[in-house]
């Protein structure tokens, strides 16, 4: 059985990720990309599906215990795993690294005090665990082969191989260093250059170092604030500047159900969301980089742009089926590719539009291809904006009016013609004024219920939707507006989980529910942070540090966060680590903050 979604640490190389458990498993590693297919995929099946454990070896054979302690070396992405035995005290420290382009997962086993007895078995399975490789020795290293991919073992510790899994049982004593490095390359080129463990350990932890040291940020809460940038940047795809929303896939929304996605992949409301938080704590540089990735991936055709692409703007998201794979804890099916990559969903107009604007008040340098983009974007709106759309949640029913679809898309007109009153970009500007007025008018006469005073999710219906929450951060309606505070207070009442956490909307658990799907699912944390700023918003300040501090308390040991939080099991369920419950809670932070800098001390 893989651990609690929670159990799970991540290393990566910002080309690729992997989840380490508090055993030391590394349960999930796809290579050499995030949405390349995984080696070790024991996370969504079992050991036989790949996996790579390394602790103290048990005399019976029986797999280590889970760590007394673990940490982050600093701000960094150095996992660092202690043991203390009967025998003495060990230490694991897991890193990823590139050596020539190539990723490489390096592990070091270190002696503390004593002599203890260590046990590493390295179970590749390629092709998301279906595959039993060829596993061989040449010369000192060891190969996995099975197609177009290859890993290389390279250790100074004995090894021997054993049915496709190589294994290797050593000792290690007080000041004792054993390295092992797991190199990947494709099968049909020259085997990859020698790896040099402690020089790429040195230099990964100087890498984040400096660039945590970056931020800009020195309100409460830094530490949480700075784990979770870290957290993003490690969802990014170096080479081209895509973010991937999860490192995962298929991890359930609830526990033996369906709601299973790959998440592997750059939403542009996700990715739009996270470049904001870097930018407001001094990251430019990565805010550029998505800027360039979105002109490649909507290229000339703003007309149909998608809602996610390949990490490289890659447009083809096929989703499939894993029947090979059981599921994380029976959690079926295992999907990889995702089918809602060609839904209409109008927000995200918005989304990347604010994104750009607030990139250009930050200061990044002009960009006369983005500039043209986003009125193109508004071009479209203006011809679309009343077609009803799958919305913010990717609903797999009907498409309808959602309400938050049409304030974002109020937002990229917005934001446009702030664009044009600066002088930046030419356009209509009186008509996109008028369209404007018309976009809020609709909003207020159809997605208003006024006997409940609430905002809904769609028009004409009567669901609550969290992603209503976000109707004064946007500018759309003040926070002091009668049909704000409505909207806020309906939520927190017929939204809220038993312990005070927010759904997204109603499920109807056996029953197909409003977003075409049976089941229920755990509360959603980007949504109980949006809570907490709305309620700090309309002045119960109280309420809202309450609920931030108790959110920050679902975060596992090392500051991460998965989608959603089981009420009932009291468990993190969903893909993790999340891009979006991370941005979230940076987002909070910072507006705390700034609420408290000027009310004279919110945040103690």
């Amino acid at each position: 059985m893989p651990g609690r979604i929670e159990d799970y640490a991540l290393i990566g190389d910002m080309h690729s990720a992997a989840l380490v458990g508090r055993d030391s498993a590394i349960d999930w590693l796809c290579l050499p990309r995030f949405d390349s297919e995984a080696i070790f995929a024991s996370l969504l099946g079992t050991e036989e599906h790949g996996f790579w454990r390394i602790g103290p070896a048990h005399p019976d054979g029986a797999p280590p215990p889970a760590a007394d302690t673990r940490r982050y070396r600093g701000d960094s992405l150095i996992l660092e795993s202690e043991w203390t035995t009967a025998h003495g005290t060990v230490r694991v420290i897991d890193v990823m690294t590139r050596s020539d382009g190539a990723p490489q997962l390096t592990r070091v086993v270190e002696g503390l005090t004593g002599r203890v007895r260590m046990r590493s078995e390295l179970c590749p399975r390629f092709g998301y665990g279906r595959t039993r490789p060829w596993v061989h020795q040449l010369g000192d290293r060891t190969v996995a082969v099975a197609g177009p991919d290859s890993v290389w073992l390279d250790t100074s510790a004995p090894v021997y191989v054993n049915d496709h899994t190589v294994y290797s049982d050593f000792s290690v004593s007080a000041g004792e260093r054993v390295a092992f490095t797991l190199s990947w390359e494709p099968s049909h080129q020259q085997q990859p250059a020698l790896p040099d463990p402690e020089q790429a350990l040195e230099a990964t932890g100087t890498f984040w170092r400096e660039w945590a040291a970056q931020c800009t940020y020195n309100g409460p809460y830094r530490e949480a604030v700075i784990r979770s940038l870290i957290t993003l940047k490690a969802l990014t795809y170096a080479p081209t500047g895509g973010i991937v929303a999860a490192p995962t896939t298929s991890l359930p929304e609830e526990i033996g159900g369906v709601r299973n996605w790959d998440y592997r992949f750059t939403w542009l409301r996700d990715a739009a969301i996270t470049l904001s938080s870097l930018l407001r704590t001094g990251y430019r540089e990565e805010a550029s980089a998505w800027r360039e990735w979105l002109l490649r991936a909507v290229a000339g055709d703003p007309e149909h742009l998608q809602i996610m692409y390949g990490i490289a703007g890659e447009r083809k998201l096929s989703e499939s089926e894993l029947d090979w794979l059981p599921g994380y804890e029976g959690s079926t099916p295992v999907r990889v590719g995702n089918g809602a990559a060609h839904q209409l969903q109008l927000d995200v107009y918005g989304e990347v539009t604010e994104t750009l604007h607030i990139a250009r008040t930050a200061g990044l340098a002009r960009n006369d291809h983005a500039c043209a983009l986003q009125l193109r974007l508004i071009e479209h709106l203006e011809r679309h904006w009343r077609e009803p759309d799958e919305g913010i949640w990717e609903v797999r029913g009907p498409r309808r009016h959602f309400v938050h679809s049409k304030v974002m898309v109020w937002v990229a007109v917005d934001r446009t013609i702030k664009l044009i009153e600066s002088g930046d970009a030419d356009g209509p500007l009186e008509r996109w004024r008028d369209l404007r007025d018309d976009i809020h008018r609709d909003v207020c006469e159809k997605g208003y219920e006024k006997e409940r005073n609430t905002f809904t999710q769609s028009y004409g219906s009567k669901e609550l939707d969290a992603s209503l929450l976000l109707i004064p951060q946007t500018g759309f309606l003040p926070p002091d507006d009668k049909r704000v505070i409505g909207t806020i207070e309906a939520i927190q009442r017929e939204l809220s989980t038993k312990d005070g956490f927010i759904l997204r909307y109603p499920t109807a658990g056996c029953d197909e529910g409003v977003d075409g799907l049976k089941g229920d699912e755990g509360a959603f944390l980007a949504c109980s942070f949006w809570l907490a700023d709305a309620l700090a918003m309309i002045g119960r300040t109280d309420e809202a540090l309450a609920l931030f501090e108790k959110l920050l308390g679902l975060r596992n040991d090392l500051g991460l966060l998965a989608e959603e939080w089981d009420s009932r099991r009291q468990r993190q369920v969903g893909n993790a680590p999340q891009a979006f419950s991370h941005v979230a809670m940076v987002e909070t932070a910072l507006k705390l903050a700034a609420l408290g800098a000027r009310d004279g001390g919110l945040l103690r």
